[in-house]
């Protein structure tokens, strides 16, 4: 299996950028990843753009990303509140966040939504990082739920038996606004590492999957 270096050769630092349509979308599609970069790799910079969080559910979202960078040099946490479902009827108000953040920071990897999720907030934050940012490399994260839309994940990032476990305990301590969902579960999340896992021939079992449509070698 073919194999790609995420860390950036040399002296230079990486710049990550993370966003996501919800307060627990980064963590669920990618957290894990982001924490075996944390610790493998020199990061400077990660802007974490929640789009849709409310009261107590923005509460978690800054929380748990604190958590998630915790020792990241320069951290920038950003909380917006656009009513969750409703993202194309917002569109333009949003495409403003994301020039904004084209003039802010110019990422070596930028983490988002799946192109072909099922959820409309989801897809329209997927769209504009493509229409935004042409030429960094971007990585789309898969989320579990009832829609049945996973797809077939192109790149593999390989966790740790320590590091999925602990990506799934920050994910359930910090988002207790979600234990009423059915599929918001332990073993929803296990599950899914261990599948991607078992795909791309793990050698601790877990993997996350991302969707990842060009990249120059």
């Amino acid at each position: 299996m073919l194999k790609f270096e995420l860390a950036k050769r040399g002296d230079s630092p990486l710049k990550i950028l993370c966003l996501g349509a919800h307060s627990d979308d980064i963590e669920i599609g990618c957290g894990g990843t982001i924490l075996r970069l944390l610790e493998e790799c020199d990061v400077e910079e990660t802007y974490w753009v929640v789009f849709s969080a409310r009261e107590q559910r923005a509460m978690e979202a800054k929380e748990s990303a604190n958590l998630f960078l915790r020792g990241v040099r320069h951290k920038n946490v950003v909380i917006h509140s656009y009513r969750d479902g409703y993202f194309p009827y917002s569109g333009a108000e949003i495409k403003d966040h994301f020039e904004e953040l084209k003039t802010t920071i110019s990422p070596d990897v930028i983490f988002t939504h799946y192109r072909h999720d099922l959820h409309q907030d989801h897809r329209l934050i997927s769209e504009l990082t493509w229409n935004t940012f042409r030429d960094h490399m971007i990585l789309e994260y898969e989320i579990p739920k009832y829609d049945g839309d996973l797809g077939t994940p192109n790149f593999f990032i390989h966790l740790a038996d320590e590091t999925g476990k602990k990506k799934i305990e920050h994910i359930m301590k910090h988002f207790g606004s979600q234990d009423s969902r059915q599929w918001f579960t332990e073993d929803t999340f296990l599950s899914l590492l261990t599948l991607r896992g078992m795909e791309s021939n793990a050698p601790q079992k877990y993997a996350e999957a991302f969707y990842c449509r060009k990249v120059v070698l």
